[in-house]
């Protein structure tokens, strides 16, 4: 049976995005490459800052040193399947008010098109927009775009440079060398089972 033409073109696009749309895709910002090794911007980070993220054993995290137009900002690296491949980039801007940050929206949407999801509060405490590419090798990128004006969360504005899919290569290495259950983000999952038998009175302001 011949499938329909449409879910043909459908399926080569999700396989093989068209060149223009791959290009679109992000990777580099202020000096730093989704991809490259860590060795690469070592002048551009403190790696004695560097640690395991705790949620994400796979994982490890640097500080940046000083960057122009940047407050602050942090690099995720690999630890199993590409020891210091950078897999995240998120850095703070020094400019915190929300003209700056619609400012960069716009320039966002220029050059990437409509954002494809909100990831804000219903309140608009946190302004946040995501967009989702996949790059020239089928890589699954994310960028966010952040505004917040919650104190507890980190006032200001920040963007997040993300390659899920090297993320999920070292989380799939880690797993299988250490196979205890975990969920996505690497922290150790319980059956139904051993809940029922938990002491919740323990986990219960008194």
């Amino acid at each position: 049976m011949k499938r329909p033409l449409f879910l043909v073109l459908f399926a080569l696009l999700v396989l093989f995005p068209p060149k223009g749309f791959a290009d679109k895709a992000p990777g580099k910002i202020a000096g730093f490459a989704l991809g490259d090794q860590i060795g690469s911007c070592a002048a551009l980070v403190r790696m004695e800052t560097a640690m395991p993220l705790r949620d994400q054993l796979y994982l490890r995290v640097v500080e940046t040193k000083d960057l122009d137009g940047y407050k602050s900002g942090t690099i995720a690296f690999g630890e199993c399947a590409n020891p210091g491949r950078i897999v995240r980039i998120k850095l703070k801007y020094e400019f915190s008010d929300r003209e700056f940050y619609n400012e960069l929206l716009a320039r966002f949407e220029q050059r990437f098109g409509e954002p494809d999801e909100w990831r804000g509060d219903p309140f608009h405490v946190i302004i946040a927009w995501k967009w989702s590419f996949k790059d020239r090798d089928n890589n699954k990128i994310s960028l966010i775009l952040q505004h917040s004006r919650d104190e507890e969360y980190k006032w200001g504005n920040s963007v997040k440079l993300t390659n899920t899919t090297l993320i999920e290569e070292e989380r799939s290495c880690y797993e299988k060398k250490h196979p205890n259950p975990t969920d996505d983000q690497g922290r150790k999952t319980i059956d139904k089972t051993s809940l029922k038998k938990l002491d919740y009175q323990r986990f219960v302001p008194e």
